[in-house]
């Protein structure tokens, strides 16, 4: 098993400045919204702080050498952290697993799921680390 490699003090700083962003959205917005909607309030939010980010970053996926289909990342900010914005009851499994190729389709190495479907957002947070390329 590869032991689990933690993001660097920069990964860690670039993690807490999204988190107050995506605090800020859903203090003004609150839950009950389309995923949509809070994207958009992100790109606002990170666009005011200051923070480089692309939304809707495209990839494809590789089967033997041969692309065999195509996705969208919500949000990949400063070329490291991807964001993946959920308005979901809970988080489930596919959640994570969903993330997890996103970041392996990519080469990314730390990504976030966050759900504003949440009284307070803070239970809507996961982190979620890939150790494979």
């Amino acid at each position: 098993m590869t032991p689990l490699r933690e993001p660097d003090a920069a990964m860690k700083q670039l993690t807490e400045a999204v988190i107050g962003a995506a605090i800020e959205v859903h203090r003004a917005l609150g839950p009950g919204l389309l995923e949509s909607v809070y994207r958009e309030a992100m790109v606002l939010e990170l666009r005011e702080r200051g923070i480089a980010f692309e939304q809707k970053r495209r990839f494809v996926v590789r089967y033997r050498e041969t692309i065999v289909g195509k996705g969208e990342m919500d949000i990949v900010v400063a070329s490291l952290l991807v964001v993946e914005l959920k308005t979901v009851e809970r988080f489930a499994p596919i959640h994570e697993a969903q993330l997890k190729s996103y970041l392996r389709a990519g080469g990314y190495h730390v990504g976030l799921l966050l759900n504003f479907n949440v009284p307070v957002l803070v239970d809507g947070i996961k982190r979620v680390v890939c150790t494979s390329p």
